[in-house]
């Protein structure tokens, strides 16, 4: 969770922490009824997060799934494909991760890996290429008329902004495993991501799976309207849950546990630190 500084929005005004971690939660308590609902209904739902490198996926992903079941929501963060996946259908490898009713999927990155770092690196050919702008839309078309959820996200990030995150996590240890060669790369090729971004929407962005875009310069901004966001366009409602309760404990029957010397806990460790 974000700590209780203050954050200052693109219109200069600041958010109190207290009204960003309230809004938070009142969200992810939403999320929550949407995973109900997800359930109950035996929706399919997927969320596709793109964007620029140090954007703020990461963490806004975080929070939605904070609080939600792995079982129903899954984050699917596809590594490089192999040397079998690479003679596959491009869509291949994406469609075994896609949703079963009752489930939602988060895409960490997704196929928009071959409009973007594929693109710009030289990973695919120009045919390549050309052939996943003719067939994405036909093929999210094909996942919506099925009755697929699915909804896509970019997040914008400045230049300045992504540079000075870049700064922090390089002297950050806990963070820096986070910047890779494509992040270094994505420095100086940022005019080609550019390119590649405008052209990746001006083929992708189809009423029936449309993009939205997130600015991300204030991350904690970036969270609340994407989450906010997502939330007004899912027809969710409200699902009535059994109530639980808690049965009584049985009496005994002369159980009687072993004696401690024959297990091996583990060491007091915060003894040593309130000593």
């Amino acid at each position: 969770m974000a700590g209780k500084g203050k954050a200052k929005s693109s219109a200069g005004v600041k958010m109190p922490g207290a009204v960003y971690e309230a809004e938070l939660t009142r969200l992810q308590a939403e999320f929550v009824k949407v995973q109900e609902w997800v359930k109950a209904d035996q929706e399919r739902v997927v969320v596709i997060f793109e964007g620029r490198d140090a954007a703020g996926k990461g963490g806004t992903i975080k929070r939605i799934t904070q609080y939600l079941s792995p079982r129903v929501a899954r984050i699917a963060a596809l590594p490089a494909p192999t040397e079998r996946q690479r003679t596959e259908w491009y869509f291949q490898r994406y469609i075994e991760h896609l949703p079963a009713a009752g489930e939602i999927v988060i895409l960490d990155r997704s196929w928009y890996n071959r409009a973007g770092v594929e693109k710009v690196m030289g990973f695919c050919t120009p045919d390549e290429y050309q052939r996943f702008l003719h067939q994405c839309p036909i093929f999210e078309r094909m996942l919506v008329e099925d009755g697929i959820l699915l909804r896509k996200y970019w997040f914008s990030v400045s230049d300045a902004e992504q540079q000075r995150r870049f700064k922090s996590r390089l002297k950050d240890p806990m963070r820096n495993w986070k910047l890779s060669p494509m992040d270094l790369e994505s420095i100086t090729r940022w005019e080609d991501y550019s390119r590649a971004k405008d052209d990746m929407m001006v083929h992708t962005d189809i009423p029936e799976a449309p993009w939205y875009v997130v600015e991300s310069d204030l991350k904690k901004h970036a969270r609340l309207n994407m989450m906010a966001h997502l939330l007004s366009t899912l027809p969710y409602h409200d699902v009535k849950v059994p109530g639980i309760k808690l049965p009584k404990r049985p009496a005994s029957k002369g159980y009687v546990r072993p004696p401690r010397e024959q297990s091996t806990y583990v060491e007091n460790h915060v003894a040593t630190l309130t000593s």
